[in-house]
């Protein structure tokens, strides 16, 4: 009899949890919303984080508040949402700096699969391989023929050791049998900088960050890294049409949440991430940005991380073993 009784007991028990569960799915969201930016204010991430979360706004008519908690290259704020209540309520802005590229120079912070809920692609600008405008330097092809012709190379800038430029950098070198050092600088004003200034022949940057330089011919753009031509840079070809189809890449930002997030919350929040982001408004404000975006749903968008993590997260422990 007390079996019996014990039994009834966690069968209603299971049972009101299920309602409670469904009724807290369904009714997502009742409150703010906190949307985590793993780095500091104003760039690409924390733009789009804004776009994403005022529509989102509208969508859900109920705030999504923006939290900077900057670090380690993405990972302070990546952990903090990471260890948070998987209810929908804690987001963060990843991609690929946080969770292909960090993890190999910060292990143990925590898993990029494993730990969290890949909710859905944002998007985000292409790569540059941006040069000093008084070298004789055209096109691709002149770029490399430059760097053969000098016995020891040429050095490149890049935002930070280990950065997607950092990364691009390396990969490129391998697969055109160059010779190029890397610099790592405290972020891309100060690469281009040094562009414009004499000090540093070339650098692999997000064209975002370069482009009045370029638009004012400070710099010259080489290539870009983009699936196609930018609209603001039609005369820019991607590295990919100019025969490496292998550079092919975006310093691409998501959304997501910690692991073992509700499916129903998730596929709310993907569905309306892709609608919001090809609004005209947010259309717009990316086209202006030199930012791409593709919506894919959440199972697919999960599959494309882990085939970033395959493609650059090899090339990033060999950098972050390099410089140990």
């Amino acid at each position: 009899m007390k079996k019996l009784f014990f039994l009834s007991a966690l069968f209603f028990q299971i049972y009101f949890a299920q309602i409670a569960y469904s009724q807290n799915t369904s009714s997502w969201p009742s409150r703010p919303v906190k949307i985590v930016v793993p780095y500091g204010p104003a760039g690409s991430s924390d733009t789009l984080a804004r776009i994403v979360s005022e529509q989102l706004s509208q969508t859900f008519k109920q705030s999504f508040i923006i939290d900077n908690k900057a670090g380690a290259g993405g990972t302070i704020g990546s952990e903090f949402v990471a260890k948070s209540q998987p209810d929908g309520y804690t987001l963060v802005i990843s991609g690929i700096g946080s969770h292909v590229i960090a993890p190999n120079l910060y292990p143990n912070k925590y898993d990029p699969v494993k730990d969290f809920t890949h909710i859905a692609l944002l998007g985000g600008p292409p790569l540059g391989l941006v040069v000093n405008p008084n070298l004789p330097i055209q096109n691709l092809k002149g770029f490399i023929n430059y760097v053969k012709n000098q016995p020891d190379g040429i050095v490149y800038g890049s935002p930070g050791i280990g950065t997607h430029g950092n990364i691009v950098g390396e990969y490129f070198a391998e697969i055109a049998g160059l010779k190029l050092t890397h610099i790592g600088y405290k972020g891309g004003s100060s690469v281009v900088n040094d562009i414009v200034g004499g000090q540093l022949p070339a650098g692999i940057i997000t064209v975002t960050s370069a482009k009045s330089l370029i638009q004012a011919n400070k710099l010259r753009l080489i290539a870009i890294t983009s699936a196609k031509r930018l609209e603001n840079f039609p005369n820019v070809p991607t590295f990919s049409e100019l025969g490496y189809p292998k550079l092919t890449s975006t310093t691409w930002f998501s959304l997501s949440g910690p692991a073992g997030m509700p499916e129903t919350i998730t596929n709310k929040i993907n569905a309306a991430v892709n609608e919001a982001m090809t609004t005209p408004l947010a259309k717009e404000r990316l086209t202006f940005e030199d930012m791409e975006f593709q919506a894919m749903g959440a199972e697919a968008f999960n599959k494309f991380i882990q085939s970033e993590i395959l493609t650059w997260g090899g090339i990033s422990k060999k950098i972050q073993l390099q410089n140990k």
